[in-house]
């Protein structure tokens, strides 16, 4: 669906954000360009706007932000901030569940993550191991909380479809 003015022209991604936000949409371009999409092209930054807009998310607040992809240019990367923000706003978000899975030593070995949907009789389950995701960072020095996160990221990307975007562990 195109939305349009009275004069049957599109309107442009950073006016449909500008609205959202109730911001001015060039003054909202130029504290983008100088914040979180710092370094972008126009068309990388028409490219993220575009993906905000897709899935609701506010750059300002760091749902989504530029990240340098390998090889060059950017990619969108949602927080964990955002992927909770998307989730809790689907319109068939029904709920969700995390389940640790330690092994013999009581160590996290696994988190599993199950996400319910108001038209699905079952819900989503996605499981993620640790041994598949640690890093050795700052971050995956709080395991338990690092891996619910990812769990909730790749659970959500099944229950509820949604592309185009990665994690700020896959970036």
């Amino acid at each position: 669906m195109n939305i349009t003015t009275t004069t049957d022209k599109p309107v442009s991604a950073l006016a449909i954000m500008g609205a959202r936000l109730n911001v001015d949409p060039a003054k909202l371009n130029e504290t983008l360009k100088a914040t979180v999409f710092k370094n972008a092209t126009n068309e990388e930054l028409l490219a993220l706007v575009v993906v905000a807009n897709e899935y609701g998310l506010n750059p300002l607040v760091k749902h989504i932000y530029a990240f340098p992809a390998k090889g060059g240019g950017i990619v969108p990367v949602v927080s964990i901030d955002g992927w909770v923000h998307m989730v809790n706003n689907h319109p068939q978000m029904d709920g969700l569940e995390f389940e640790d899975h330690n092994n013999e030593a009581g160590e996290l070995v696994a988190t599993t993550c199950y996400i319910y949907r108001k038209d699905r009789r079952m819900p989503i389950k996605v499981t993620e191991h640790l041994s598949e995701c640690e890093r050795p960072t700052d971050p995956w020095k709080m395991k338990h909380r690092m891996l619910r996160h990812k769990a909730l990221s790749q659970c959500a990307r099944y229950a509820f479809g949604f592309s185009g975007i990665t994690d700020e562990e896959e970036a």
